[in-house]
């Protein structure tokens, strides 16, 4: 394939993040049109707008690398690189009229391995309720409009906080309720707020401590979880068979205190 620099491809991420981020914005307190909805979640048009306005700008910059996204999959899927979208993270928190929700774009670079993993290069996620814009690329710093940012350097849990997620199947539900009843009584506080994306770059900007979640998809997290390690943090991941992740995204000195083994099973 056409050689590339990262830096080209963040700029050109940059832009698809900013564009979408502005549907996202300008129809912010129009009617939504309901494109799925089931018991815990929703799915809108606009997702789908959102990812088409994605996958044009990337498609026109990089037509060789593939898109994965959670509104569907485009080019070849087994192109040396890959484009990683979640057109709005916090969907819900955005139909209900929260303005909590972000676009986050990652590329990934497909290593030379029997298994032909992925590593992260390069992230982006973008807030268009508070114009924030944080950037990361492998090897370098997390940025937050062109500023570096850094995670916490709290070290005791109960000086923490700590955002939880929860995906509503019932096993999960039993796993991660006593994990939320305990830190609870030990953390600062906790904070369930619904954008994977956004709890990332929180938790890369110091902003929050510590983010948990058992069962989550690559899209969620791509991005986000490159930014937290390029600002000292570290990533936990277990992969599940059905391709999704547990999780647990901290400033590097908390993940081992928090005593989550029976939760991350």
């Amino acid at each position: 394939m056409k050689k590339f620099s990262v830096n080209q491809a963040l700029v050109v991420a940059v832009k698809a993040a900013r564009d979408a981020g502005k549907i996202m914005r300008d129809n912010w307190h129009s009617a939504k049109s309901v494109k799925l909805a089931d018991l815990h979640d929703i799915k809108l048009e606009l997702d789908v707008r959102c990812q088409k306005t994605i996958e044009e700008i990337l498609f026109t910059a990089f037509p060789e690398i593939s898109v994965l996204g959670e509104e569907g999959c485009s080019g070849n899927p087994s192109s040396e690189y890959r484009w990683v979208v979640d057109p709005i993270d916090g969907t819900v928190n955005y139909f209900f009229g929260m303005p909590h929700a972000a676009v986050s774009i990652a590329l990934q670079s497909q290593l030379k391995t029997k298994n032909s993993k992925f590593k992260t290069v390069l992230g982006v996620i973008y807030d268009p309720f508070t114009d924030e814009l944080w950037t990361a690329t492998l090897g370098g710093k997390t940025k937050l409009n062109g500023r570096v940012v850094r995670c916490s350097k709290r070290s005791r849990v109960n000086d923490s906080l700590v955002a939880m997620g929860f995906s509503k199947s019932k096993e999960n539900l039993e796993k991660s309720l006593p994990h939320l009843n305990r830190l609870a009584r030990r953390a600062k506080k906790i904070r369930i707020m619904g954008s994977a994306a956004l709890e990332l770059a929180y938790v890369a900007s110091g902003r929050l401590d510590v983010y948990i979640e058992r069962t989550i998809n690559l899209w969620d997290i791509a991005a986000g979880g490159l930014m937290v390690e390029c600002s000292g943090g570290e990533m936990y991941l277990i992969n599940m068979p059905d391709g999704r992740l547990r999780m647990v995204a901290d400033n590097g000195l908390l993940r081992r205190k928090l005593q989550l083994g029976s939760l991350l099973k």
